[in-house]
């Protein structure tokens, strides 16, 4: 009888990421012109792969333009492309929660919570750089804790975590804050509290992260560190003022509280009253604690430190594993005489946020996503066939407007970058209409 329990709770989680993914998918299919800007910015650098961009790291762009490869200009192609992300993450806090609560129910429970965060499904059709980290967060969390909680450590868990932790960061830069927080996890348990001993392996997934690193390292050296300038200009550090020290920091707590509103009631719905269960000697806690309360801790130390500003999307990984945070320790206060009510929340939230996003797409207007793009290319198309007879196999613009033609023409012309006297110099014919130019080279 429980086998068959056990077997029911897994079906029921692979039937949600199902659903979920099936959602995520049709709705921004159906009710979107055009593809979101992130999106066809990760295509324009795709379409002309290079170890890093204007803006980010390289891996986005490399994910997409392998599905390019795949299915071509397909638009349900990109918000599937997001959700196996998602779902995939939502696979290994799964398979986390399983060892770290030992209670099927209650790690399926630690993943449904994650629908209340809007970061997981409102804003999840956009593949970006910050849905792109989150299956390679999840892995490191995971190969993270296969060393914490083994006695005899094992080789290749120090590997896996050396290259997922790499590919993480060549997604974005603030995967640091995670890595930074497993350090200090590690670092508190061999010198502070002295639970375990030094071992050489620890040092094979930082001899990975740095090899793997080092063709990206190189780009950037050679191209006067454009993307971490971009990063940085992001967050206001240049523009000094005392005053964002205490504030920014403030505005970043505040909007967190609103963004786990949803997560919070749900949770609510599952316990009679609120009573942690805090044993700082308890490893499991720890751990819980250092990688989900570290990055955040340490981004807004950063923001305190700096009065640098942290917007709000790049949160988006730090929540993962909030509900096994949660779950663990309200452990005793759960009633499951409550999952009913859970269950009417959990659904009530499952199927407004995706119709909620149809009703926003259909009914506002001007937004990217109703850019007509597919017709732009056309139009673009039918003036160069006009004057010439070759392939268009460049655009130059912002990524934005010649993404959009790179990735609607049949041709799949490479990005080249801006406007500007050289790149139309290297091009052997070209047409400039309005803010892109296409051409052949």
């Amino acid at each position: 009888m429980v086998n068959l329990k056990i077997k029911k709770i897994d079906y029921l989680f692979y039937i949600f990421i199902t659903i979920h993914l099936f959602f995520w998918t049709l709705i921004p299919t159906i009710t979107n012109i055009n593809l979101p800007l992130d999106t066809i910015e990760a295509l324009a650098w795709g379409s002309n792969l290079d170890w890093g961009f204007s803006k980010h790291p390289p891996m986005s762009a490399f994910f997409v333009e392998v599905f390019y490869k795949i299915f071509g200009a397909q638009d349900w192609v990109y918000y599937l492309l997001s959700q196996i992300f998602i779902i995939f993450s939502f696979l290994i806090v799964f398979k986390i929660s399983e060892e770290i609560l030992n209670n099927k129910l209650q790690s399926l429970l630690s993943v449904l919570l994650l629908e209340g965060i809007y970061f997981y499904n409102f804003t999840s059709p956009e593949f970006n750089v910050n849905v792109c980290q989150l299956p390679f967060w999840s892995l490191t969390v995971f190969f993270s804790w296969k060393i914490f909680n083994q006695k005899k450590l094992n080789i290749k868990h120090f590997i896996y975590l050396g290259i997922f932790s790499a590919i993480g960061f060549l997604s974005k830069y603030l995967f640091i804050y995670l890595l930074f927080s497993i350090f200090l996890l590690f670092a508190y348990l061999i010198l502070i509290k002295k639970d375990r001993k030094f071992d050489f392996k620890y040092l094979v997934s930082l001899e990975i992260f740095i090899v793997l690193l080092i063709p990206h390292l190189i780009w950037l050296f050679n191209n006067d560190f454009i993307s971490l300038k971009y990063g940085l200009e992001r967050t206001g550090v240049s523009q000094f003022n005392i005053i964002n020290h205490f504030k920014l920091p403030i505005i970043f707590l505040l909007k967190q509280i609103g963004i786990l509103i949803p997560f919070f009631i749900l949770l609510g719905l599952l316990i009679n009253k609120i009573k942690f269960n805090f044993n700082l000697k308890d490893k499991n806690l720890i751990f819980l604690l250092f990688i989900n309360l570290g990055p955040i801790f340490l981004m807004l130390l950063t923001s305190l430190l700096f009065g640098t500003r942290i917007r709000t999307m790049w949160m988006t990984p730090f929540y993962l594993f909030f509900g096994v945070l949660f779950i663990y320790i309200l452990e005793k206060q759960i009633n499951l005489s409550r999952i009913k009510f859970f269950l009417v929340g959990f659904i009530i939230v499952f199927f407004i946020s995706p119709l909620s996003y149809a009703i926003i797409s259909v009914s506002q207007k001007d937004k990217r996503t109703d850019y007509p793009g597919k017709q732009i290319a056309e139009k673009v198309q039918e003036q160069w066939n006009k004057d010439f007879n070759d392939k268009i196999n460049a655009v130059l613009g912002n990524e934005w407007n010649a993404g959009n033609l790179s990735y609607h023409l049949k041709s799949r012309p490479k990005w080249y970058g801006e406007i500007n006297i050289n790149n139309l110099e290297d091009l052997n014919k070209f047409i400039c209409i309005d803010e892109i130019c296409v051409g052949n080279k």
